[in-house]
Formats: C-alpha cells, structure tokens, sequence
C-alpha cells in the first residue's frame, strides 16, 4: 500500500456520543462487516472485551484496518470515559488524524475537552462529526458555536442538515453544492444525491461563501483569482481544505446519524481527501524522521496487551520495515528483542503478516521486556522517540488475595495489568505491609479487578478506595542539621543547611546544590539529594508525597574521615523535615471537574448537593430538556455519588467527572487528617 493512500486515524469522544456506533457503521459500509453491530446489544465488533459488553462502553482502544475508494484506512476507536483517558493518550500519540464526534444535542462534553487538548498537544489533525441529529433537542449550529468557544477552534462547516430531530434525513453538501438524502425507515442504503432544497438555498450560499473566504486564504493564486471573480472549483475547495485542516488552521464539521445510516459515507469521503498521510505530518520527538520504508527501522510500542498465548504489543512504524523473524533494540531499554509474529489487527481478530513498512500500526508478538513509550530501532541507528505521559492518578485501593496462597499469582496478574495500563500505578506500603493499586477513577480500578478474576484467575479482596492526597508548603523555611555518631571504629558525620520554598502546582519536587567552597564536597551532594527525595515519596505531615517544593542546599560541614554518602542522606533527611515543618505545611486534595446532567426540575436539589460536599458551582447551561450544571468537588465527597444523584432525580440525572487540579484541604479537615 502506498503512502499517500494510508491514513492512520482515532474515533475520539465524551463518553456516550456515538463513537463506537460511528466506527461501527464505517466496518459495515467499507464491507469490512456484514452485519450492523449495535452496541446497545452487546454486539459491537470492537467492544470485544465481555466488560464491555456488559458495561455498554469502551474500555480498551481497538485497532481495526478498512479500505475505501482504494485507501487503507487503520481505525481506534477510543473509549470516552475519563478513566481511561490513556487509552485516548497513547493512541494520540501514534496517529496522524483523528474524527471527533460529538453528541447534537449535549455538543462539547467535559471529556471531548480533555480529547481537544491532548490532539492539540500532539499536533494532530481533526474532522468534527456532529452525531446524533436525529435525537429531540439535536442543534447543529449551537454545537458548531460551542466548538469555537469552548475549544478555541476555528470551524469550517462543509455541510448542513436537511430536517432536524425526527425527521432529519439528509444533509447539503457544501463542496459540491447538491443535496444527499437517505430513507427516513435508517436502514442501510446508498444516498440520493439531488438539488439543494429550495428553503436551504440561501443558508447554504451564505455557508458556502463563508467556506470559499476560509480556503482561498490558504493558497495566493486562489486568493488573487477570487479576488479578480474567479469562484474556486471542487478539486481546489478539496486542495485548499486539505492543506488547512492538516496545519491545524480550522477545522471541518460533518454531520449525520450514525445509528440511522445517515452521513457515514461522506465521513468515509472527508477522512481520505482531508486528513493526512503519514508523510505529510512531523513524527513527534527530537528527530527529523521521514516515513521512508527503505530506511533504518524506527518505531514506538504504544500498547501492551496479555492474552491466553502471550504478550502482544502493538506498534507504530514511522520509518523502515520490519519483519517477522527480524532482531530490534529498545533503544530506550538498552537491549534486544526478537519479533516472532506480525499481525494486522481486526479488533479481536489477528491477521498474519510477513513483512510491514513505514506508516503501519500493527501489533507484534515476542517482545519480552518493551512497555508502553519504548522506542525500536536498528541496532546500528539508536534514537528514543518521545515517550507517551501517564497521567498522575488520584485514587488509591489497597489489594490482598482471599488466600495466602494466591499472593505471588496475584502479584504476577498485577504486574501485567500494571504493564498494559501505565496510567494504573502498583506500589507496597512500606508502613501498612499492604499492596496498593492507584488510578484515575473507581470505575477502571473495578475493571482491572475484574479482569484479575476472569484473566488471571485471582480473587482478590479491596479495601475502601483512597483519595491520593499530597503535601506541600506555603512559606519559605530554611534549617540546619548535625548528624553525629561515633561508634566503635569510624563515626558519622555530617551537617547540611537546606532551604525550602513553595513552586507553583505541578512542578513536582526540584533540588538545587547552591553550597559553595566544597563545604559539602561533591561526591556527597546525591546522597543529600536522595535523602531529600526518599523523605518527600514518604512525606512528613500525614505520609502523602511532597511536591510543588524547590529544596535548596546552601551550606554544611564535613569530616575528612567520618563523613559518607550514607551519613549526608541522614542529615538531608532529618532537615528537610524540619524545614516543611517550619514552612506552614498544607495538605492537598485532588479536585475534579463535574458535570452533571439533570432534568430541569431537580437543578436546584442538585445544586444543594453539590454544595454540601464542598463543591462549586462554575456554571450552568440549559440542554434541551435537561440543565448542565459544571461544578468543582473535592474527590473525597464524590465516593458514592451515583447513588445519591440517581435518588434525588428519580434516576434520571447523570454526571461524569474528571481530574481538575490539586488544591489546599481546608485547616479544619487538615487538623483531623494529621494526627
């Protein structure tokens, strides 16, 4: 398959827009299926995982290959829940476009923001695909609004709906300037391509002037030649979108039903003629990589995955071709491995390859030691492409077998679920002895115990889930510490003078060595370092990590004889907590952005909700029928929140949350978390 005929793409969305749906329906119209799988049945191709079938959501991405008008089209389709933002992550990061569906009537959902800023930071491509317009309170021209003011974009609307909720049935495309109309019934069939209708006459010449203007901007010789009267053509509409949408500039809006069979083929169409090959876009990292199959290998592992026979990981190749059979090195591991398989993947299906090239994704069988981020490359050209980030998690659950004699298989099933999911992080506690699993929400933390149970065979038992709280400073604080022992033989002995000051949120924890005339000498400075870095993972005030903290060695002492790394990693340690302490320490908590979804009538019950547990409300939007009510709430008041929601709605309101920021807990809560 030639380059210019691949496109790399994601199905990315808020939870519940249609994405599955939509990717579905794109397997049936390419002839990849021939039946419709409808994911409110439990039959959608690739919600394969019994989870999500039962669940109704996508929990894991899945890869999928198709072909349309003689180009090969790689799909993954994302999940929508902010719990398994990863997923969305990792496969951002390794595709080169992506379509974005939003739901007609709620339009831009707390998550499809989240989705907006990750594609933003990896410079991808997107086609809008407004979902859903036959549902009561569809609105397409509120949704194209909230694109721009809420995603800061700007959107280039190639086609508008003909009938709306109901009887919605069509749309006018605007390139062409005709009509596509489907039967009403939403069974499958090919569109009439017809006239505009005469009530959308003047709609769609404002619609298209307005699209003519976006792209003649893109290309000098269009805009000399508009500006003299001379109306672009199609195939130089087609040309100038193409070029504005790959560098980011606007971004065009489609729109149907994809559960209705309405809107998918020109979707088809939009993907291929407006969203990039794999040349036509920077590979992310430090190097100046072209996508030549003739190359030295270069290619990222963005996912791992566990089954009955194996470890499969998939990956991304930018450069070179790679073989079954073929040797690589983990440039970022420093070591070999052997690729025994290639499979092209049908979501659960494996279609054996002997040879891939440059732009494929595919997922390879036989890797021992990769993980998620690590570069493969010829061993005679080594380079580590950018690495894929994890989002810190916020929740922690403490994890034990039923039985003492499941410990090591429990560990074992851990580890690989730990290994496929990089956002889940695993650790032991050093005071409690326990084994604690961290991650960004209740739901994936029940999904990956479940998984532990029908994957791996161990039943485990949970404790209650945990908010991840971390400590800080508020007041710069300095302090001074001898650490003096003598024993038998040679003694101990050192003294560090550390300064501690607040960072701004998210800056982690920074050292600086600042002491001058050897007064520490150099070969100790790592060891103060690592005694301030093993006492801030541990905390001081309530066993939290410190962060948001630049701690500062500014002067000590030292003893020709006694002094040691060991000893200066003591002294470090009792100072820096001694510093935090006279530096107004503060508790952090994990606050997260909540939107919940409720009919007009229980807002203000809602609202009252919110606000005894510590929430604020930011704003509130009337949709449709129902109010969107945002709010800010402290992750350790939403345990349980469903329930509470459900009972006071009549089941009938939802909400979805995700990460926000960390902030201060209040003085009183904090004196009764610090004892």
């Amino acid at each position: 398959m030639e380059d210019r005929n691949l496109r790399n793409i994601g199905i990315i969305a808020h939870v519940d827009a249609g994405k599955t749906t939509t990717t579905e329906r794109i397997l049936y119209y390419t002839g990849e299926n021939h039946r419709l799988g409808e994911v409110h049945d439990g039959a959608a191709t690739m919600d394969f995982d019994p989870q999500e079938q039962a669940r109704g959501i996508t929990i894991n991405s899945a890869a999928t290959t198709v072909f349309w008008q003689g180009h090969q089209i790689n799909v993954i389709d994302t999940p929508g829940h902010i719990d398994f933002n990863i997923e969305v992550n990792r496969s951002l990061r390794v595709l080169d476009g992506a379509v974005v569906v939003f739901d007609g009537v709620a339009g831009v959902e707390p998550q499809t923001e989240t989705n907006w800023r990750l594609a933003d930071k990896y410079h991808v491509p997107r086609l809008a695909f407004v979902n859903k317009l036959d549902r009561i309170g569809a609105d397409f021209p509120r949704v194209v609004a909230m694109m721009a003011q809420r995603l800061g974009v700007t959107p280039l609307v190639l086609q508008l709906p003909i009938g709306s909720e109901g009887q919605f049935f069509g749309l006018v495309d605007l390139v062409e300037m005709r009509s596509r109309t489907w039967p009403a019934h939403g069974e499958p069939a090919p569109a009439e391509i017809g006239a505009i209708p005469v009530e959308l006459a003047e709609a769609a010449a404002q619609y298209r002037a307005r699209l003519v203007e976006a792209v003649v901007e893109q290309d000098d010789a269009l805009m000399a030649a508009w500006l003299d009267g001379v109306l672009p053509d199609a195939a130089q509409l087609r040309a100038g979108i193409r070029r504005g949408t790959i560098a980011g500039r606007f971004v065009p809006v489609l729109l149907g039903s994809a559960f209705k069979n309405k809107g998918v083929e020109p979707l088809l169409d939009a993907v291929v003629a407006y969203l990039p090959a794999p040349a036509d876009v920077p590979v992310a990292g430090e190097h100046d990589i072209q996508p030549d199959p003739d190359g030295p290998l270069a290619a990222l592992a963005f996912k791992v995955t566990h089954d009955d026979h194996g470890t499969l990981t998939f990956i991304r190749l930018y450069r070179g071709r790679l073989s079954a059979g073929d040797t690589v090195y983990n440039a970022t591991q420093d070591r070999r491995e052997r690729i025994s398989r290639l499979y092209e993947m049908h979501a659960d299906r494996k279609h054996e390859r002997d040879v891939v090239g440059a732009g494929a994704i595919v997922a390879v069988a036989g890797l021992k030691g990769t993980i998620t981020g690590d570069t493969l490359t010829a061993q005679d050209h080594p380079l580590v492409l950018e690495r894929i980030d994890a989002p810190e998690p916020v929740i922690d659950v403490a994890v034990q077998p039923r039985t003492q004699g499941d410990q090591q298989q429990m560990l074992k099933a851990l580890h690989a679920i730990v290994q496929e999911d990089p956002s889940l992080r695993l650790r032991l506690d050093a005071e409690s002895g326990q084994t604690i699993l961290s991650g960004m929400g209740e739901l994936q933390l029940e999904v990956a115990l479940e998984n532990m149970r029908t994957r791996f065979h161990v039943n485990v038992e949970l404790g209650r889930p945990q908010v991840s709280y971390r400590e800080t400073i508020a007041r710069t604080a300095e302090a001074r510490y001898l650490h003096r022992k003598q024993t038998g033989g040679s003694g101990q002995y050192a003294e560090v003078v550390l300064r501690v000051e607040p960072l701004p949120r998210g800056s982690g924890l920074e050292f600086v060595d600042k002491n001058v005339g050897g007064a520490v000498p150099r070969e100790f400075v790592p060891g103060v370092e690592a005694g301030v870095r093993k006492t801030a993972a541990a905390g001081v005030m309530a066993g939290f990590q410190v962060v948001d903290v630049r701690v500062t060695l500014l002067d000590g002492s030292h003893h020709e004889k006694d002094s040691s790394p060991l000893a200066f990693e003591l002294a470090a340690a009792a100072a820096f907590r001694q510093a935090l302490r006279d530096a107004e320490p503060q508790l952090l908590e994990p606050v997260m952005a909540v939107e919940v979804i409720t009919p007009v009538e229980y807002v203000g019950d809602s609202i009252g909700d919110i606000n005894r547990r510590r929430g604020l409300v930011r704003d509130q939007t009337q949709r449709a029928n129902a109010a969107a009510i945002e709010a800010q709430v402290p992750l350790q008041n939403m345990f349980g929140y469903i329930g509470q929601l459900r009972a006071l709605s009549s089941g009938r309101a939802s909400f979805t949350m995700q990460f926000d920021h960390y902030a201060p807990v209040p003085p009183q809560l904090m004196a009764d978390m610090v004892h």
